[in-house]
């Protein structure tokens, strides 16, 4: 290449400039690429298509992918599965390539005897492309991230210009390896932690003891007949039974606004969180919502595991409405966000006794109060486990005959 002064060099030198001083405080990625793709446009380097592929760690992601076209508003954003990167459409991609080998990649695709070894070159000419070129970023941890560019220019870029777009390339490494560092690791808080104690733990809450009070709708569910279920069943079905089952909890807890904290082997506990002067009738409709929701999904859910031979799933729910402490508890190197407290073994006391009154569904009278609620019957005075007082015990009206979450 050219070691003599280009105005492509000094037109990436500034778009480089701009990327580390003003663009990487641009936190989404689709805005900072369009605006960096903009900017290397407007320097003179002719590019007219830019493809960037990033990692990512998520359970169901594999890679986020940001694609910008000249003629097109905005840069779009795709994601690929862990599935994809199976497909042979992956497998015979330059991009994949470039990840496998870290090595820089350049298809001059209006030489007539340019090497077409990848089918979407092929595709690339045929919409006019004329040269093509992708170059690895790799991360300080090893992990390789690629971006190409397309031009449609009729001689394809100049050695300048692709020595221009590598050290952007190479600016562009750092800026995305800091921001998939931040995204990654919201993921996984709301993965592990969910969304609102993972939000609390990336602001700095993050010292043991630290805590608050408040109050909260307790929902606490449980499987009914699991320890006979993973005696009898091959581990793979069992963990086809248990994770149908967590995620119909927790994507009926989640719409309605509540958060799932933890799961206890075959038990979740969830919270719907109520502000310091809001009326609790509003939460507590949302807990029953979820509760008919989730024995809707399940019974459906049943229909199709018996059909397939599979045994059905079974479970007890406690709602609960009290005070709770939520915060950071645990050792000096191994710390849980959760909520503790006489309410939340309460919750857990109830659903054991809705399995001795065979109601797949329970609430407290403090949950049946603020309800307010003529969907709810008091099932009377129960002593719990724990609690010195006997304690009225309600349950959502229901039609026993026909329940099918009420069958053990």
């Amino acid at each position: 290449m050219s070691d003599q002064p280009n105005l492509h060099h000094e037109g990436a030198a500034r778009v480089v400039e701009w990327m580390m001083r003003d663009g990487r405080h641009l936190t989404h990625m689709r805005e900072f690429g369009d605006e960096m793709c903009r900017r290397i446009a407007a320097s003179g380097i002719p590019i007219w298509r830019a493809f960037c592929a990033v990692g990512t760690l998520h359970p169901e992601i594999a890679a986020t992918a940001y694609v910008w076209r000249r003629d097109e508003p905005g840069a779009k954003r795709m994601t690929a599965t862990h599935d994809f990167e199976r497909d042979p459409e992956f497998s015979t991609n330059p991009i994949a390539e470039v990840q496998r080998t870290r090595r820089f990649l350049r298809r001059k695709l209006c030489d007539p005897a340019c090497l077409m070894d990848y089918p979407v070159l092929a595709e690339f000419r045929e919409q006019g492309g004329t040269d093509y070129a992708a170059m690895p970023m790799v991360c300080s941890s090893g992990e390789v991230n690629a971006i190409s560019w397309l031009t449609d220019r009729p001689d394809g870029f100049t050695d300048e210009e692709i020595t221009g777009l590598v050290n952007v390339a190479e600016a562009l490494a750092i800026i995305v390896e800091l921001q998939a560092t931040r995204r990654i690791a919201r993921h996984l808080m709301d993965t592990y932690v969910g969304h609102r104690t993972g939000e609390r733990v990336l602001s700095g809450a993050i010292t043991r003891g630290s805590g608050e009070a408040i109050r909260a709708v307790i929902w606490f569910c449980d499987l009914r007949g699991f320890t006979s279920l993973a005696d009898a069943m091959p581990r793979d079905r069992l963990l086809g039974l248990l994770n149908d089952y967590f995620e119909t909890m927790v994507d009926v807890v989640t719409k309605e606004g509540g958060e799932a904290l933890k799961f206890m082997g075959d038990a979740m506990l969830a919270i719907f969180e109520l502000g310091a002067t809001e009326d609790p009738v509003d939460r507590c409709g949302a807990a029953l919502r979820a509760a008919h929701a989730a024995a809707q999904q399940i019974a459906k859910l049943n229909l199709e595991r018996r059909a397939s031979g599979e045994p059905e799933i079974h479970y007890g729910l406690a709602l609960h409405l009290g005070e709770v402490t939520y915060g950071n508890i645990g050792s000096r190197t191994r710390l849980d966000f959760t909520v503790i407290g006489p309410a939340v073994n309460q919750s857990a006391r109830l659903e054991k006794l809705g399995f001795e009154l065979g109601r797949p569904v329970v609430t407290s009278a403090s949950f049946a109060a603020a309800a307010t609620s003529d969907q709810l019957e008091s099932l009377g005075l129960h002593q719990l486990r724990g609690v010195s007082e006997p304690q009225e015990v309600f349950a959502p009206i229901v039609d026993q005959a026909r329940d099918p979450a009420t069958q053990r």
